[in-house]
């Protein structure tokens, strides 16, 4: 059965556990433990030489992609996962009891979500992640659970590879995680970046790529895992700001463009793909959103339009689209979606720059919203109607499912990919 039949067949299900989110003190039963019935012995884990491929203790194997929704409460700190197959919603508690207020900001690795709260920043397992193997790819899902601390409350980005997870921060640093503790759902002692790191750190292809200022010029740096210089990129990339990880390699926001770093067979290398004219600071992309697999960026270009990144062709694309709060694409032929100030959605035709169909969705709190999209639906928090909108993008963007949740969802990110 496919994940958009499985929605039909369990559209019908009372989210009855939501109204108990309401509050930050809220705990999770995550003992993932079941009693033996009926005297039988319980069955053994499967001996290496018997795992199948793709095997991961602790997880289930599925044929589609286990998507789920992160949701947080900017003002009262409540957090839950919003399972999109079963429709569940998990109540989270990823602070300390002592710890009071809401939370400032959320990010996410595709498994992992990462709270940024006044006194630090926190891990929080989704339970729903993918491995991509290029020619086939693996779906999980396990327990969500809350993990802890992995920085400070000024933690700006947060990238992840299947053995590394560095988190850095807005006051300059990188900190080093252990990815397989944190699977394990604790936190290792994180290790310190060496060198002067003052952007983005982004592990890819065993190596970490660090966006920095130099003595000389602003440049992407290749490191190896344990932080020594392995390669400056011969392209430049002023002041960089803005990152995102795609098939193609990872792009990094510049002040005339982007650059995108790619790999072969151990060998680094750098693309310019310049805007193509004059574009102030306040117009630049910095803030790259995409789906996940997709080589289709968009980010806001200033307070009235769009940017459409193709990475494939190494074009940008400028739609007009008055004023804008947030946007996404599915890319490969899919729409831009673009959340307007006034709560609309509009998807466009990227080719013509133009409107294709329009619906209207909040009513007021919109500066928060965000747009995730997966292979064919959308997400659209709504922090002041306390709900969360499914939309079929593909069908004259069709409200396909409304998920009461019980809380503010100020913050939202999809996991599972």
């Amino acid at each position: 059965m496919t994940r958009r039949n499985t929605h039909q067949v369990r559209h019908a299900k009372v989210l009855s556990r939501a109204a108990v989110l309401v509050g930050a003190g809220l705990l999770v039963g995550l003992t993932g433990c079941q009693s033996d019935s009926g005297g039988q012995r319980p069955v053994a884990k499967p001996r290496p030489s018997s795992m199948p491929h793709g095997y991961v203790e602790g997880a289930e194997e599925s044929s589609e992609q286990q998507s789920r929704l992160v949701l947080a409460d900017a003002r009262t700190g409540t957090v839950g996962v919003l399972d999109l197959i079963t429709e569940d919603i998990t109540p989270v508690n990823v602070t300390p009891s002592k710890r009071t207020g809401g939370v400032r900001g959320l990010r996410t690795d595709g498994r992992f979500a990462y709270l940024r709260a006044d006194d630090a920043t926190y891990a929080v397992d989704s339970g729903t992640w993918t491995v991509d193997h290029g020619d086939h790819v693996h779906y999980y899902r396990a327990p969500i659970r809350p993990v802890g601390p992995v920085g400070g409350p000024g933690t700006a980005q947060v990238h992840s590879d299947q053995t590394v997870t560095a988190v850095s921060s807005v006051t300059g640093g990188t900190q080093l995680f252990d990815r397989k503790k944190l699977e394990e759902g604790t936190v290792p002692r994180g290790r310190s970046l060496s060198g002067s790191v003052a952007g983005a750190v982004v592990p890819y292809a065993e190596h970490l790529l660090v966006a920095s200022a130099g003595a000389k010029r602003d440049t992407v740096e290749v490191r190896s895992r344990d932080g020594a210089s392995v390669a400056a990129l011969d392209e430049p990339c002023a002041s960089a700001r803005g990152e995102a990880v795609t098939r193609r390699g990872v792009v990094f926001g510049c002040a005339d463009g982007a650059l995108l770093v790619s790999e072969d067979k151990g060998t680094f290398s750098a693309t310019r793909i310049p805007y193509g004219r004059a574009v102030g600071a306040g117009e630049r992309a910095v803030d790259f959103r995409h789906r996940a697999g997709s080589t289709t960026l968009a980010a806001k270009a200033g307070d009235d339009a769009v940017w459409v990144l193709d990475v494939t062709d190494r074009t940008w694309t400028r739609i007009g689209t008055g004023p804008v709060v947030t946007a996404n694409t599915p890319g490969e032929g899919g729409p831009l979606l673009v959340l307007g100030e006034d709560g609309a959605l509009s998807a466009y035709d990227i080719a013509t720059k133009k409107r294709t169909a329009r619906t209207d969705l909040l009513t007021k709190g919109t500066a928060s919203a965000v747009v995730e999209v997966d292979i064919s639906r959308a997400y659209v928090n709504d922090a002041g109607g306390r709900k969360v909108y499914e939309i079929d993008y593909n069908d004259g963007l069709r409200l396909a499912r409304t998920f009461p949740v019980g809380f503010a969802p100020t913050h939202m990110v999809e996991t599972g990919r």
